[in-house]
């Protein structure tokens, strides 16, 4: 035991020293969580607008003051004519507009339908359907209140029948995305670091040649895995506690479930991360080599978590490979006990598997590790 402790003593000491690494331990995670979490958002605002109105009509001036008064919609311009519109959206001036036709107000009064185009920039295709909620949204309030206004010119006395709904939104109620996110993120911090620390920690020490040295010592193989990664462990604890509280503090994200389980999830969670960063180091020379296959293996994990996209969305052979992502489970399980509160027998099957995959990774790290004596 006394030896495990001496290691750890050198690799907080070798850690301490390096002054090009604290920066990254301690500083660009912090950075890296307030701009991430303020910089990836589905929401979409400042959309450039425009409108063709060949009606000049006082319902069509009205609709497009419903436009206008929309806080995700600039108005920039009134075209005369569609083919002007289509030109200013091929030359990317603006995002969408309405296309008005002539006689709306009088086809609308006389047949009580109508139809007017939207045209929508659809190169992005999450921001257009995204865009087209919206003007859809508009529309459908506007016209409820100019069916009502119809309704009172025609001289009717009854109201039409109408189901209203009302929603409720559980987990986040304000519907922020940020409450969303930052949790996400800071899986992706705390993956991040500990794969590439771990990773390269080894490898350097195959380039200075320390490692040779170590190998004909009489220090057993287990003992200097654990002196090795243990202190990126307690790392990998801290940055988890650090994003946690910049998480309360900075974006106000609920924390309703318990601490100490998750606290408990990520202890073996990182064991998986260290467990690999190992497997890696033991199959490349330099730090370029670990950091290019490490962030080869980090990019497919973040993507395929969920974290950015639903996994639902996925085509059904990549929400298989999803059950073999260890970010999978840690980004489902942070956002259940962070924002639903879940307890341990809601996490327990997710919980399971990473126990699992930990097993499996860290046998395979140990084996492949070789030792001479």
């Amino acid at each position: 035991m006394s030896i495990i402790f001496y290691i750890i003593r050198k690799e907080f000491k070798q850690i301490f020293r390096n002054k090009g690494m604290l920066p990254i331990i301690f500083i660009l995670p912090v950075l890296q969580l307030i701009i991430l979490s303020n910089a990836a958002t589905y929401e979409i605002k400042n959309i450039q607008f425009g409108y063709v109105d060949a009606d000049n009509s006082s319902i069509s001036r009205r609709l497009i003051e419903q436009f206008q008064a929309s806080t995700y919609f600039n108005v920039s311009e009134r075209f005369s004519s569609e083919k002007e519109a289509s030109q200013a959206m091929q030359e990317g001036t603006i995002d969408a507009y309405l296309n008005i036709p002539v006689h709306f107000e009088r086809d609308l009064q006389k047949d009580k339908t109508n139809a007017i185009g939207v045209f929508v920039d659809a190169i992005d295709g999450s921001a257009a359907g995204v865009i087209n909620v919206y003007i859809s949204q508009i529309i459908q309030s506007y016209n409820k209140n100019i069916a009502m206004d119809l309704i009172q010119i025609s001289d009717s006395v009854q109201k039409p029948n109408s189901i209203d709904s009302i929603p409720l939104f559980w987990y986040n109620q304000t519907l922020n995305y940020k409450t969303f996110m930052v949790p996400g993120i800071l899986v992706l911090l705390v993956t991040m670091i500990t794969l590439f620390l771990s990773g390269m920690n080894i490898v350097r020490e195959k380039e200075i040649g320390t490692l040779e040295q170590i190998n004909v010592t009489p220090i057993k193989k287990y003992q200097f895995i654990i002196g090795k990664l243990f202190p990126f462990w307690v790392l990998g604890m801290g940055l988890l506690t650090i994003g946690l509280i910049l998480a309360k503090v900075i974006f106000n994200v609920p924390m309703i479930g318990s601490l100490g389980l998750l606290y408990a999830y990520t202890s073996v969670y990182i064991l998986v991360i260290l467990g690999m960063g190992l497997f890696i180091s033991n199959f490349t020379d330099t730090q370029q080599q670990a950091m290019f296959i490490s962030w080869f293996f980090v990019v497919i994990f973040i993507l395929m978590s969920g974290l950015f996209t639903p996994i639902e969305s996925m085509p059904k052979w990549a929400q298989i490979l999803t059950e073999f992502n260890p970010v999978k489970y840690f980004v489902e399980i942070i956002r259940m006990v962070m924002l639903k509160g879940s307890g341990f027998t809601d996490i327990l099957p997710l919980a399971i598997k990473t126990l699992a995959y930990a097993i499996v990774m860290n046998s395979l790290a140990v084996w492949s590790y070789k030792k001479t004596t």
